[in-house]
């Protein structure tokens, strides 16, 4: 009787644990519709933008940190083009090209040289939701790895991003970065 009575304490124990992680599901891009200034991709990514940012771990420290150029530019189907040039602390350089194309229901599809398959932006208000899978280097090898990306317009110039990526389900590090629009010339 008791080891029956361990066994169903250890049940709701891990139903209840599993209830607190499904009631902590993050925030759906709709709930910032009414947010001000309404962020317009064709508008913010145009011209030059400068991006600068921090990679931190799974445990929260600070491993790297990039400043980004950017060269943002719309043909004339609207497909909008995100040519990214990275420069991290140790000298490494990366470039990633995002095609975003304008979908029927005004959302895009954006995909990228190192995203494995077109990923969907969603856009409210203020903020733009985006998940994929992005192949980094890991050890040398490739490595997949899905990143949830959240960008909040804050004001006509400036972008704040974050980004959590996982592994199997966990996290395994995250990044933060803030994008400025340059003046034109």
């Amino acid at each position: 009787m008791q080891l029956a009575s361990s066994v169903y304490r250890r049940f709701l124990l891990l139903f209840g644990l599993m209830a607190g992680l499904w009631g902590c599901s993050s925030a759906d891009v709709d709930s910032y519709a009414s947010n001000q200034p309404k962020l317009v991709l064709e508008d913010f990514f145009s011209g030059s933008l400068t991006a600068h940012g921090i990679v931190k771990n799974r445990s929260g420290e600070l491993i790297r940190y990039f400043n980004v150029t950017i060269d943002a530019s719309w043909d004339e189907q609207g497909v909008g083009t995100l040519d990214e040039h990275f420069i991290f602390d140790d000298g490494e350089l990366q470039q990633r090209i995002w095609t975003l194309k304008k979908q029927a229901d005004g959302g895009y599809l954006a995909s990228a040289n190192d995203v494995n398959q077109p990923a969907e932006m969603h856009l409210a208000g203020n903020a733009l939701f985006m998940d994929y899978v992005l192949t980094i280097q890991y050890r040398d090898k490739p490595l997949d790895i899905v990143v949830e990306d959240k960008m909040y317009l804050v004001n006509s110039t400036t972008i704040v991003n974050e980004s959590v990526m996982r592994k199997f389900g966990f996290e395994v590090g995250s990044v933060s970065l803030v994008i400025n629009k340059q003046p034109s010339s």
